[in-house]
């Protein structure tokens, strides 16, 4: 038997660590499930308290400025500790923060929505932070990429879970009347609506409570010693302290400026929220040391920009998938959700294909191909007619939107890839704190869906150049014009083409004399 043809016989990830692994899964699941179904409060929000785009775009940020946040105190807590208690905790803040939309429904309060849409993200962040490189960790260093990717395939099998839920219990259940027509109506009939509204938004968020709280059960009863032979050790009194600290500089100022200045640009605060936890780095000498390795491998930094624009364009593209389809086909939000369901499920097809042949092929190769192939799509968003070519189940199908869909097929090798290639190499003390890198690289969502939203609801934008022969008549329902949306894809083409330089860069895989 050949050398090649033992390597392909390699397990991705060992018996042993096949029940934690599989229970890691579900983590993935449940964070994709909670991605998607947030994505959908934007067009909900904006209906449901009559806000403009922008400020629906606001839950964006809420929710992937917390990973930003939180992302190197994840980082220092695996390190101080372990991957257990990372997973522990995650799931604890965010049933924590699932449990606020309570009163958040009760008080029809945007902003106490705000504030616990960030604190569940927080939670998703623990728990990213602390799964990808646990997953790394369970197996061989050759089968890792894959290893993740594997993992990673599950992830969009709980976002089409989350966009079940939020066209079934969210969408379907908001009142038609349109924002003139809520104005007009008297406030306990507008306060009866909004209350039946929310509600609908609060019950699958603190029913996923019983879900995680059972994972967290498991991970509880998990002995230290069956979880990874790279499982740090347990955190000695020195270490809690540093974990405490790592807390308190990534939450105290975030409350102070959240108090202090109530009226500040949120966009702004997020930014401001991030330093903390890097000035924390600069002041722990070994933190430092490994920041300056992290920053001297161009691997690993630029995989960090790559990954910012790639998460800015996911979380982007699929926050007003809604919204295009709305006003490209004239359908329902509810309706607009079945064509953001399709492009999950080709998301999810084509990251198994893509895992299946990364045996064969450079990863990084391949995600070359398929973002040239994403910016075409954009292309065929932004020009293409919306003359319906065929229809299916009564679903109407025309160019622009076959593209859109495309888009996410796309899309689905990225974040796995980048993420697997930028960790190339690492020493399993820097993959720690590169990973919260690569997840503070989420940050993306939060600053380019507000880029994007601003393109959507500008009816004199600079970007409408390029789409000055469609029509750019107001719709004062959505917020948007024909021109604006399509004009709005051109976002996600400049980051795609942030990645393919990424791929092309490194495409060359590591070998023991790299490293």
């Amino acid at each position: 038997m050949s050398t090649s043809e033992k390597r392909d016989l390699t397990p991705v990830v060992p018996r042993k660590f096949r029940p934690v692994f599989f229970m890691l899964v579900s983590c993935f699941a449940l964070w994709g499930l909670l991605n998607n179904m947030t994505d959908n409060l934007v067009p909900a929000f904006k209906n449901i308290f009559t806000i403009p785009q922008e400020q629906a775009a606001l839950v964006q940020v809420a929710f992937y400025g917390a990973y930003a946040v939180l992302a190197i105190f994840a980082s220092i807590l695996i390190e101080e500790f372990s991957y257990k208690k990372g997973v522990l905790i995650g799931l604890g803040v965010y049933i924590a923060g699932a449990l606020a939309y309570i009163p958040a429904c009760i008080h029809q309060s945007f902003e106490i929505y705000f504030v616990a849409i960030f604190v569940v993200a927080a939670g998703c962040s623990v728990l990213e932070t602390t799964c990808n490189p646990y997953v790394i960790s369970l197996g061989p260093e050759k089968t890792a990429v894959r290893r993740l990717n594997f993992a990673q395939a599950f992830n969009p099998v709980g976002s089409i879970c989350g966009i079940l839920l939020a066209q079934q219990l969210i969408l379907s259940n908001l009142n038609p009347a349109t924002a003139d027509e809520r104005a007009a109506m008297p406030a306990n009939q507008l306060s009866e609506i909004v209350h039946k509204e929310l509600f609908w938004v609060c019950a699958p968020y603190v029913g996923l409570c019983a879900i995680a709280f059972f994972i967290w059960l498991f991970f509880l009863r998990t002995k230290e010693e069956q979880e990874t032979a790279a499982t740090p050790a347990q955190g000695s009194r020195k270490g809690g302290v540093r974990v405490l600290v790592a807390a308190l500089f990534a939450v105290v100022p975030l409350t102070v400026l959240y108090f202090l200045f109530p009226d500040m640009d949120k966009v702004q605060w997020v930014l401001c929220g991030t330093l903390g936890p890097i000035v924390y780095l600069f002041l722990v000498g070994d933190y430092r040391a490994m920041l300056f390795s992290l920053l001297s491998q161009p691997r690993y930094w630029c995989g960090v920009i790559a990954q910012f624009f790639y998460v800015g364009v996911q979380i982007a593209a699929w926050t007003y998938l809604n919204v295009y389809c709305c006003k490209e086909l004239g359908v329902t939000p509810a309706t607009a959700a079945t064509y953001y369901l399709i492009s999950i499920i080709l998301f999810i097809a084509c990251r198994w294909v893509a895992t299946y042949y990364m045996k064969k092929f450079n990863p990084a190769s391949m995600m070359s191909l398929f973002a040239l192939a994403a910016i075409a799509s954009c292309a065929g968003v932004i020009y293409l007619p919306s003359d319906i070519l065929f229809t299916v189940g009564g679903l109407g199908f025309s160019a622009n939107v076959l593209s859109l869909i495309a888009m996410s097929g796309c899309m689905s090798l990225m974040f796995p890839t980048i993420y697997g290639i930028a960790l190339g190499g690492l020493n399993q003390r820097d993959v720690k704190l590169g990973a919260a890198g690569l997840i503070m690289a989420i940050l993306g969502g939060a600053l380019i869906t507000p880029w994007m939203a601003g393109i959507i609801g500008d009816a004199e934008g600079c970007w409408l150049v390029l789409t000055s022969a469609f029509d750019n008549t107001w719709d004062t329902n959505l917020g948007t014009s024909s021109a604006a949306v399509r004009a709005s894809f051109i976002v996600p083409a400049i980051c795609f083409a942030v990645v393919l330089v990424y791929s092309l860069l490194f495409r060359k895989p590591l070998t023991s004399s790299d490293k």
